[in-house]
């Protein structure tokens, strides 16, 4: 199985590539993670990826994709992968498409997970950290016994400014911008498969297994 999860901020997309990465035992890659892998490993792309940003500016598509086809070349990603974060626009698909067709490994599934947008928003910005053992909760959905102080500490809450309403809008309304096409794109090649990600995550998981079949 070869995977790309899409879905906006707090639609679950994480928690369900976890249980998918044990259910299939297949590697779950994150453009983040092979990044920060690259820049620590000194490898010749974390290097000029390392340059970029010490710049203060954002690492090019063209790295990227170079660092996403070294890492799917990799022994770990012969029985399948899921790509979570990447591609967020077409322009990134069409070439993604490319290194995949290349290696021989070409998509089987896009798969997104949907939720309401008025959920999304209680869902990011409800949530509530604890400043000494960051443990979270979410005034909507997992309050704590105790308005602001934490049940397994005593801490106090607080919320962290990336969820403050205007930072998660701006950040839904990019999403939604970009994504739209994205789902398109994977519509007309005939892969793309949703599942409703509210309510309980055993049972979307069971949803998303149907589906994958």
């Amino acid at each position: 199985m070869r995977l790309v999860l899409l879905g906006a901020p707090g639609a679950g997309k994480g928690t369900q590539a976890k249980k998918l990465i044990e259910k299939y035992s297949i590697p779950q890659i994150s453009t983040g993670d092979i990044l920060r892998k690259a820049v620590a490993d000194g490898t010749p792309l974390g290097k000029e990826a390392k340059a970029v940003m010490d710049k203060g500016e954002l690492v090019s598509d063209k790295i990227v994709l170079g660092l996403v086809e070294e890492r799917l070349k990799q022994d770990d990603c012969k029985k399948g992968y899921i790509l979570d974060g990447f591609p967020r626009n077409t322009a990134q698909a069409e070439a993604l498409d490319g290194i995949l067709t290349k290696i021989g490994a070409p998509l089987t599934v896009a798969l997104s997970v949907d939720v309401d947008m008025d959920i999304l928003l209680k869902r990011l910005t409800g949530r509530r950290t604890c400043k000494n053992c960051q443990q979270m909760y979410n005034v909507y959905f997992s309050k704590s016994a105790k308005e602001n102080v934490c049940d397994k500490c005593g801490g106090e809450l607080f919320q962290r400014d990336d969820d403050k309403e205007a930072t998660i809008k701006k950040r839904l309304d990019v999403y939604e911008a970009q994504t739209a096409p994205l789902m398109d794109y994977y519509k007309k090649k005939g892969i793309l498969k949703s599942v409703a990600g509210m309510g309980n995550i055993d049972e979307i998981f069971n949803k998303v297994c149907a589906l994958l079949g």
